[in-house]
C-alpha cells in the first residue's frame, strides 16, 4: 500500500494531466504541481518543494519542449530538460526518493533503418533532443537509480499536440500539407501514463536496481507523419466529420529552424521484459482519444457529428497556418 503521495512535476502538461487523472481513477495519492508550483529554473525551491511534499515516488514530466524555438533557446532548453533536471534527480536522491525521468526519441538522428533499442547512441540533430540528451546523462549521474523513459509522438485529447492540430486544420483548412518521410510511434499520453505509473509502483516495491537505467515506452506499430494524419481524417469520416484533403510532403518541402529525424521509431521490448508492459498499437489508442475529442460516429439529422464543433471550440485559440502543421514534428 502505497501511503505517500507520488509528485508529478509538469502537472499541467498533457502527460502530467494523464498521469494526476489517472492516479486518482486508481485511488492513488499523487500531486502535481505545474510549474508555477515547481519551476525547475528555480533551485532553492526545488527542494523545498519536495521536503513540504515527503513524496514516496517522483515522475519529471517537466520540460522544455518548443522543438523549433530551442534552436535559439538553446540556454534555455539546457536550463530546463539539463540542469533542472539534473536539480531535481540530486533532490530526491538525497532524499532516498525513487525517480521516474521522461526524455524523448529526438536523442536519436534517424540514421538507422530499424528501430532504436537502448543500446544505440543518441546524436542529436537539434538544441531540443541535444538538451534532452544531456538531461538524461545528468540526471543518471546525480540518480543512479533513477528510470528515464524515452517516448515519441505523444497526443492526447488536452494539450498541444499533433491530433488536436489535425482537428483544428480540418475545421479551417480545405487541404492540409503533412511530411511523409519522417517515421515514428504515436503514443497516447494516457497509455503512457499507465506505463509510468506501473514503473513507478515497481520502483517502491521492489528492488530499484531492476527500473535503474534507460527504457524506451511507445506505441506499438510505425507510420509517417502523414499516415498517422491519414488515421486521424479516417476516423473523422467514420464519425460524419468530412476532412479536409490530405498532401504528402517532403521534409524538405517544408524547412524548419530545428532538424527532425526521418526515423524515430523505438524498440519498447526491454520494458516489456523488464516491466511486462506493452502499449496497445497507436490506431487503437487513436481510436479512444479520437472518442474523447470528436464522439463516437453518432450523427445528427444533417450528418454531422454533435458536439465537434463544442468539442473543438478551444483548438481555433491557436494560431492558424500551415506552420501549426509541423509544429510537433
Amino acid at each position: 500500500m502505497i501511503e505517500r503521495p507520488i509528485l508529478i512535476a509538469g502537472g499541467n502538461g498533457q502527460l502530467g494531466s494523464c498521469l494526476r487523472d489517472l492516479a486518482a481513477l486508481s485511488g492513488l495519492s499523487a500531486v502535481a504541481l505545474g510549474r508555477e508550483e515547481l519551476d525547475l529554473e528555480v533551485r532553492d525551491g526545488i527542494d523545498r518543494t519536495v521536503a513540504s511534499i515527503a513524496p514516496c515516488m517522483i515522475i519529471n514530466a517537466a520540460a522544455y519542449t518548443a522543438v523549433d524555438r530551442a534552436e535559439s533557446e538553446v540556454g534555455k532548453a539546457f536550463s530546463v530538460n539539463r540542469d533542472g533536471a539534473a536539480a531535481l534527480a540530486d533532490v530526491a536522491w538525497q532524499r532516498n526518493i525513487p525517480l521516474v525521468h521522461l526524455s524523448t526519441d529526438y536523442v536519436f538522428d534517424g540514421a538507422k533503418s530499424e528501430a532504436y533499442d537502448e543500446a544505440d547512441v543518441p546524436a542529436p540533430l537539434n538544441a531540443y533532443g541535444a538538451s534532452k540528451l544531456a538531461g538524461e546523462a545528468a540526471v543518471l549521474a546525480a540518480h543512479p537509480l533513477a528510470t528515464v523513459v524515452r517516448s515519441s509522438w505523444i497526443y492526447s485529447a488536452t494539450g498541444s499536440n499533433f491530433v488536436r492540430t489535425m482537428l483544428r486544420l480540418a475545421e479551417t483548412r480545405p487541404i492540409v500539407r503533412v511530411v511523409c518521410d519522417q517515421h515514428g510511434s504515436p503514443t497516447s499520453a494516457a497509455e503512457l501514463a499507465a506505463a509510468l505509473l506501473k514503473i513507478a509502483e515497481r520502483s517502491i516495491t521492489d528492488d530499484r536496481r531492476i527500473a535503474a537505467g534507460i527504457f524506451h515506452v511507445s506505441g506499438q506499430g510505425t507510420t509517417s507523419w502523414h499516415g498517422f494524419a491519414e488515421a486521424i481524417f479516417d476516423g473523422l469520416s467514420r464519425r460524419g466529420v468530412r476532412p479536409p484533403a490530405l498532401e504528402a510532403i517532403t521534409t524538405e518541402q517544408y524547412p524548419c529552424a530545428a532538424r527532425r529525424p526521418l526515423n524515430s521509431r523505438l524498440d519498447s521490448s526491454k520494458a516489456e521484459r523488464v516491466f511486462g508492459i506493452r502499449l496497445p498499437a497507436w490506431r487503437h489508442s487513436l481510436e479512444t482519444c479520437l472518442d474523447q475529442l470528436v464522439g463516437k460516429g453518432d450523427t445528427d439529422a444533417e450528418g454531422n457529428c454533435p458536439g465537434w464543433r463544442q468539442r473543438n471550440a478551444a483548438l481555433s485559440d491557436h494560431a492558424c497556418g500551415q506552420q501549426a502543421v509541423a509544429a510537433h514534428l
